[in-house]
């Protein structure tokens, strides 16, 4: 459910849903290794590839829901394939980890020369244990950077890539005194650090940091604390990692009133600032910036995806799209290397569902994102989305 907050500013408990709604367990990837693996199994170029899709089938109903169209999604990319045959076997975790770990173990013993899914980050880290010494890669639909490394690679968006987009556009735009607004939570706390590290990357200033607790009444005590060190520091730009479903709401409110204004302060989201489509009526987004996928690329996905099943698709469904485009496009070259971690991590990259994307050695991705503001209510595109690595964003 999405908390708007209302002029009576009642007390009420604020709910984070991180990026794409996945819903993510920090695990400890020590055993994995934080560095991509460069082997992994031979695969028979003149045979189909043997590949497992790990799904939450079996699960609550929302997660047979999803289950459902990952593995839609998975065989329409099938059917881009030019040439490339995928022998696509697919296995319910019940969105649990020892039952993805599991499922995991009994696709590579029958077969299996990479795993696609799961969905949940802890899931994932179990089933990269699972099958770590067979040398096979998992390719999560997590977005959880923490569980990415070893034979895991995180296929979805991470803080870090929109961190960089975004302090990189700031900075070539003349907005580079940031001050960071963050909540004092795990996922606050990742997306202060992304966005720290994407400042320094950038060439930016760090102006200052301001953290709250996961309350009303904190969120109301960071808005002053907000404004002063922005007056004190000069800082011309606020990067705020919160989301529509938590504080952005109150802080859209008011931060303005606050004397905070969009005319002298950039404000720039971590998270989409156009789902749902009310936060678009939100003051204090009015002219703020935020990262979004390939507009054009998302849009051709999901009309191929509604003409194929009669609805649209779920918004993590573009992930298993893009997992079955990679080994697609890796298996087409004819190497029987073509599934190793070295070849995952080629530096061209990949076109999937929503635009380009390519793994990186340590387990993360990068994604060509576009810029976006919010213009009398409604998105603009202020920048488009890059059409190869090594363009603008990288």
């Amino acid at each position: 459910m999405i908390a708007f907050f209302d002029a009576s500013r009642k007390k009420m408990r604020l709910f984070l849903l991180p990026l794409f709604a996945i819903l993510l367990a920090a695990c400890d990837p020590a055993a994995m290794g934080s560095i991509a693996n460069s082997g992994g199994p031979k695969i028979d170029t003149a045979a189909p590839v043997p590949v497992a899709l790990l799904i939450p089938r079996g699960g609550s109903g929302g997660d047979n829901l999803l289950a459902d169209n990952l593995e839609n999604a998975a065989r329409l990319a099938m059917r881009d394939l030019d040439g490339v045959q995928i022998d696509l076997r697919v296995y319910g975790t019940a969105g649990n980890a020892t039952t993805a770990a599991s499922m995991a173990a009994q696709a590579v013993s029958e077969g299996a020369k990479i795993i696609i899914g799961p969905v949940y980050g802890e899931a994932a880290n179990a089933a990269g244990v699972a099958v770590a010494a067979k040398g096979v890669n998992v390719l999560s639909f997590s977005n959880n950077a923490t569980i990415a490394g070893g034979n895991v690679f995180v296929l979805g968006p991470t803080f870090a890539n929109t961190a960089n987009r975004m302090v990189g556009y700031a900075k070539r735009t003349g907005k580079d005194r940031i001050v960071i607004l963050h909540g004092q939570d795990v996922a606050g706390q990742l997306g202060r650090n992304a966005i720290q590290q994407a400042i320094s990357a950038n060439g930016a200033t760090l102006a200052g940091t301001v953290d709250y607790a996961l309350s009303q009444d904190s969120v109301v005590a960071a808005v002053p604390k907000v404004k002063a060190t922005i007056d004190s520091t000069g800082a011309n730009a606020l990067f705020l990692t919160t989301s529509s479903s938590s504080a952005l709401p109150l802080f859209a409110q008011l931060l303005p009133e606050a004397g905070v204004q969009a005319g002298s302060v950039q404000y720039i989201g971590l998270t989409r600032w156009d789902i749902p489509p009310q936060t678009l009526e939100l003051p204090g987004v009015q002219g703020g910036i935020f990262a979004l996928p390939d507009p054009g690329a998302s849009e051709a996905f999901k009309q191929k995806y509604a003409a194929a099943y009669g609805e649209s698709p779920h918004p993590l469904a573009s992930l298993a799209f893009d997992g079955i485009a990679a080994v697609g496009a890796l298996a087409k070259t004819g190497k029987s290397d073509a599934l190793t971690g070295a070849s995952l991590t080629q530096g061209a990259g990949f076109r999937g569902a929503t635009g380009i994307f390519r793994l990186r050695s340590d387990g993360t991705n990068e994604r060509g994102l576009a810029v976006a503001t919010v213009r009398d209510k409604g998105v603009v595109m202020i920048e488009g989305a890059p059409q190869s690595f090594g363009g603008a964003g990288f």
